[in-house]
């Protein structure tokens, strides 16, 4: 025999030993599994075989909902297929309110900013100098005219700040939704008693006993 293959093979042989018995251990020879059930089914115990389906799972959904959402508005919530028929029109409901009531406040801004520069130039024709048109003007004082800018200026900020929350809230929600789609849940909540095979670390023999079990 080639010495170094020797040397290599007696090397390896305590590993293949160790994981033949990692790979062993715990676990219960059919027979035994067999005998033990009989035992048990003549006790009058009931043994329910419980089986798992694992989904697949895509770990790329949730950001692909989150950029589809900041694209186009909507599209995330589409793309995930759950509640879009009503999110999708919530969704561009509260935008355009935001953007409508944004864009009133902005026009009223701009009136009563350019009525404020006319009137610090010194010219009398804004539509502000003498709203009732009896020629008694000024009926809105400069100050008073800065005082409606500076109002009307922070009221259209916040619908401007409301309409990206609004939008923001859109992308967060596609990218929950598809991280939540990642799990199994179950509509249906019970628990169950159940008997459990499991082997002895000690001494090497079969135990066997009732475990409770939920089901989410």
């Amino acid at each position: 025999m080639n010495k170094p293959f020797f040397l290599v093979f007696f090397f390896i042989l305590p590993f293949i030993n160790l994981f033949a018995q990692e790979e062993g251990e715990g676990e219960l020879p059919p027979t035994a599994v067999d005998t033990l059930a009989q035992q048990l089914e003549g006790q009058g115990v009931v043994i329910q075989e419980v089986t798992y389906v694992k989904e697949k799972t895509n770990p790329l959904a949730p950001s692909k909902a989150a950029f589809y959402s900041a694209v186009l508005p909507g599209l995330g919530q589409l793309y995930n297929k759950r509640g879009a028929w009503w999110k999708i029109p919530a969704i561009y409901g509260g935008l355009a309110t935001g953007v409508g009531l944004y864009t009133f406040n902005n026009d009223e801004f701009q009136r009563a900013r350019d009525a404020f520069k006319r009137r610090q130039a010194g010219f009398t024709d804004d539509e502000f100098f003498d709203v009732n048109g009896d020629g008694e003007g000024p009926d809105q004082s400069l100050e008073s005219l800065q005082n409606v800018q500076e109002n009307i200026q922070r009221t259209r900020d916040l619908w401007l700040v409301l309409t990206l929350v609004w939008y923001s809230l859109n992308i967060i929600e596609a990218n929950v939704t598809a991280h939540l789609a990642q799990y199994n849940v179950s509509t249906q909540l019970s628990f169950d008693f159940q008997p459990y095979l499991e082997l002895n670390p000690i001494t090497n023999d079969p135990n066997y006993g009732m475990a409770l079990v939920f089901k989410f």
